[in-house]
């Protein structure tokens, strides 16, 4: 995927990740970016350890793996800032 595409993806994994996982935070929309697409990545990661696919691509099941990627990332952020 292109960078553009990256981006988007982030930023809609990041806000869903948000959405699910509500709380206190003051982040801003590069931020959410950044979270997203790190959550793809981390999502990725651990899915392909745990034998689940990965993130391949604007479909389905690379969209679910990025938000819950995004939520874990998010959890361990809220973890280190409080």
């Amino acid at each position: 995927m292109g960078i553009i595409s990256w981006i988007i993806f982030g930023l809609i994994a990041g806000i869903l990740a948000k959405w699910i996982m509500p709380g206190r935070e003051n982040s801003g929309f590069i931020l959410t970016i950044v979270l997203g697409i790190i959550g793809a990545v981390v999502g990725g990661y651990i899915s392909t350890i745990f034998g689940f696919g990965k993130v391949d691509g604007f479909n389905f099941g690379s969209f679910m793996v990025a938000v819950i990627g995004a939520i874990v990332v998010l959890y361990v952020y809220r973890k280190i800032r409080s």
